[in-house]
């Protein structure tokens, strides 16, 4: 969290002032359009680029790895690709990218890049195309449909990207920074086609002087909208203020913690944004879901506030507790990323790093009594392991709670993982990276090999059921062979617990084929990169647990066998919500 760099966001300049831009050094005259591509993503901190190589990309890729700074990071497939590129976004508080050919590598990414637009993630998807000549003359070329039309998937991307757009030679330059200043000003992702004739057409190089920047607030209204702030904090006792993921990827964690820090404020994160505050913080109320909300008081603090600011808030059905919560949104005020409401009036071009930093302002001017820490306990401590006793769910997070270090990266994938390490207390400076609205099984493993790279100075630990480790378990490969050394706990439920939590827990379409799990990075050649375990009892975690604190200089792979229909707290609760919710329809 807090060793996080990037590029300045453009919030960083006060509203309403043009932003300083450094001119950079740059080649003279021209450049290839893979060469200013390249260039800008390097200059936007998005240098490590994920993908695969094909036909149709190979002279956009040639161009770009002779770009100083840039870093190619090969994938094991297309989805993966998209997976760990939107996984490198999220740890870095910025830009992600990849690189696929047309139609087949596209096709395969397009599941990790929708994710990334469901949960505002900045990807920049890069296809390599035919050449024009070829689309021009409706070539019937593999990879194609055979029909003559080259915009099918093209026009599919339109449905899941912010912008979407077929560079063309002679509006290269202008194609390309448009598409990532939409991705800066609205993280979301944006598809840019490149055909294998543009990618080696040369343009001007000047404009690479300068870096891009986001656009900054409009003045008027960020004045507008600061006595409007002023006029409904004012009065409050009490100020509580509702966290989403929106404020990680502004990178605004620390300006946070620094609201945090005034008398009557309470922070509570929604669980896309688990710990976006130091759970140990006064003021932290933990992780908030409607009735499913692990401390009644934290809660309360919420649904009962006098005055509630909903900051870069996502109110979707697993971040409110299948919309168990009872405050009033429309009375809340809400901060937005790039507009900000008081009561029914709107402020359009207020961006919310500054409606942040207008109520970091506002509380400074008033003062109120302190709050009264809300204790969210951690899970209760591990009993003693007994010899030889059965594993389940309740004890194995009872003892990772008390095996998780400070500055840690916890990677949990949708399902019994996610739904665990939500209730874990997490230590200071840790983060969580998981994707709980769009929930595809399987986005970790890739994500894990993005926040390494992201990251490559802190630990990631990783939990991943095996139903979803099926999915993608060959990007762990590239993690190990990059020489990362995360922590694996493969959480070995003998198939989809989640939905046979659900319905039909004893149907044929929950089971999965057994894997031999420990034998894997022998498979993938990294036998000696790897320290492997197999916990099936207390002790046995225990020790898996002990022999992971001892090893640093390697990666492991705990595997964990859990009973199949056993589950962790949140997860029965939540799965019972929707089973009855099914039983109603």
């Amino acid at each position: 969290m807090s060793d996080i760099t990037q590029i300045p966001p453009a919030g960083d300049t006060p509203a309403g002032s043009t932003p300083v831009r450094p001119i950079l050094p740059v080649p003279a005259g021209t450049v290839t359009v893979g060469q200013y591509l390249a260039t800008r993503l390097v200059q936007l901190g998005a240098d490590h680029v994920f993908g695969l190589p094909g036909d149709f990309n190979l002279s956009l890729l040639d161009q770009m790895v002779t770009v100083d700074g840039f870093h190619w990071v090969g994938s094991t497939n297309e989805l993966n690709a998209a997976y760990a590129a939107d996984g490198y976004a999220r740890l870095r508080r910025g830009l992600g990218s990849l690189v696929t050919t047309f139609g087949v590598g596209e096709l395969s990414a397009i599941n990790g890049v929708a994710g990334s637009f469901s949960e505002d993630v900045p990807v920049v998807q890069i296809t390599g195309m035919p050449s024009t000549s070829q689309k021009a003359e409706g070539a019937h070329l593999h990879h194609t449909l055979i029909d003559g039309d080259y915009e099918h998937f093209y026009r599919a991307y339109r449905e899941v990207t912010a912008s979407a757009t077929i560079v063309r030679a002679a509006t290269a330059t202008r194609d390309i920074d448009a598409a990532l200043m939409t991705a800066l000003r609205e993280s979301k992702p944006v598809y840019l086609g490149i055909p294998s004739d543009v990618a080696v057409a040369t343009v001007h190089a000047a404009n690479l002087r300068h870096p891009l920047v986001a656009a900054t607030s409009d003045s008027g209204e960020l004045a507008r909208f600061t006595t409007a702030l002023a006029e409904a904090v004012a009065s409050a006792a009490q100020v509580t203020m509702l966290v989403g993921p929106q404020v990680h990827r502004r990178s605004l964690e620390p300006l946070v913690r620094e609201i945090a820090d005034h008398d009557g404020v309470y922070v509570a994160s929604q669980n896309m944004s688990k710990a976006v505050l130091d759970e140990s913080h006064p003021a932290s109320l933990g992780t908030y879901m409607g009735a499913f909300t692990r401390v009644d008081e934290a809660r309360a603090a919420v649904d009962e506030a006098p005055l509630l600011v909903l900051a870069g808030t996502v109110m979707s059905d697993f971040l409110t507790g299948f919309f168990t919560q009872e405050f009033d949104e429309d009375q809340a005020i809400e901060l937005g990323l790039t507009a900000a409401r008081i009561a029914d009036t709107t402020f359009y071009g207020v961006r919310l790093e500054d409606s942040l930093r207008a109520l970091h302002a506002v509380l400074g001017q008033t003062s109120r009594p302190a709050v009264t820490a809300v204790g969210h306990p951690p899970i209760a401590d591990a009993a003693p392991p007994v010899p030889g006793a059965p594993l389940d769910q309740e004890h194995f997070w009872a003892a990772v709670q008390g095996w998780l270090q400070p500055r840690t990266t916890v990677i949990a994938d949708a399902g019994t993982s996610f739904y665990g390490a939500l209730d874990l207390v997490l230590p200071d400076e840790s983060d969580l990276l998981g994707q709980p609205v769009w929930s595809s099984i399987g986005y970790t493993i890739p994500a894990t090999l993005g926040a390494s790279v992201a990251l490559p100075g802190r630990r990631s630990v990783l939990f991943v059921g095996d139903g979803a480790a099926q999915l993608t378990i060959q990007e762990l490969s590239t993690v190990l062979h990059r020489g990362s050394t995360p922590v694996v706990f493969l959480l070995n439920n003998d198939g989809y617990t989640v939905e046979r939590k659900i319905q039909s827990p004893a149907a044929v379409y929950q089971d999965i084929a057994p894997w031999d799990w420990t034998l894997i990075p022998a498979a993938f050649g990294a036998a000696d990169r790897v320290v492997t375990a197999r916990a099936t009892t207390q002790d046995e975690l225990a020790a898996a647990l002990e022999l992971a604190h001892a090893t640093t200089d390697k990666a492991l792979l705990i595997e964990v066998v859990l009973p199949p229909m056993d589950s962790p707290r949140l997860l029965t609760v939540l799965t019972e919500a929707i089973a009855h919710a099914a039983q109603r329809r």
